[in-house]
């Protein structure tokens, strides 16, 4: 998407060889106008695919992910990556290894909201090793939701996480690919 691809070289900080911060614009300020189009260029792409709901993980991909559900009109469901009160203990959980942050944490899904029935979407802001999205698609296969594909806001195709998604049959639709990254640098694919 070139407004996205505009909008990293202008905005997005290249911290290294494998972080890009995006912060004024995706997750932590967020460019709503930017952000539709963005839920747009999803909704287009899957709206062929029986979509009846939108799964993202919190926290960064919640806004794509609502503009994507709304166009599709149809519910979104955000993972949770920390327990609640408010959550019973009637939860489908896995584990994910944070690639940013460098840790693991749980990852659940409350088993009401998903059903065998369902044809789900899921969303993230980026894709790196995969492991989010590994997570996603667990949570997915234990409620025996279908997948419909995977919409990543920016991809780092330079790390492993496309290859160990396709390997597994499902689609990934990405916004914006980066071949690499280096302090100042950001590169994407043609």
């Amino acid at each position: 998407m070139k407004e996205l691809e505009e909008r990293i070289l202008k905005d997005g900080i290249a911290l290294g060889n494998d972080i890009l911060k995006v912060d004024s614009f995706l997750n932590h300020q967020v460019d709503p106008a930017l952000m539709q189009q963005v839920g747009e260029a999803f909704a287009t792409h899957f709206k062929k695919k029986g979509i009846t709901k939108v799964i993202t993980i919190e926290s960064s991909g919640i806004v794509p992910s609502v503009m994507c559900a709304q166009i599709l009109q149809v519910p979104l469901i955000i993972l949770k990556k920390h327990s609640s009160k408010i959550l019973d203990s009637d939860l489908y959980s896995t584990e994910v290894t944070s690639f940013t942050k460098g840790i693991t944490y749980p990852l659940t899904l409350s088993k009401k909201y998903l059903s065998s029935s369902d044809t789900v979407l899921i969303i993230d802001d980026f894709l790196a090793n995969g492991e989010a999205a590994s997570g996603a698609i667990r949570l997915m296969q234990m409620a025996h939701a279908k997948i419909g594909g995977i919409g990543i806001v920016i991809e780092k195709s330079f790390q492993p996480g496309r290859s160990k998604i396709e390997a597994q049959g499902i689609e990934i639709y990405s916004l914006a690919r980066i071949a690499k990254l280096d302090k100042n640098y950001i590169e994407f694919i043609s």
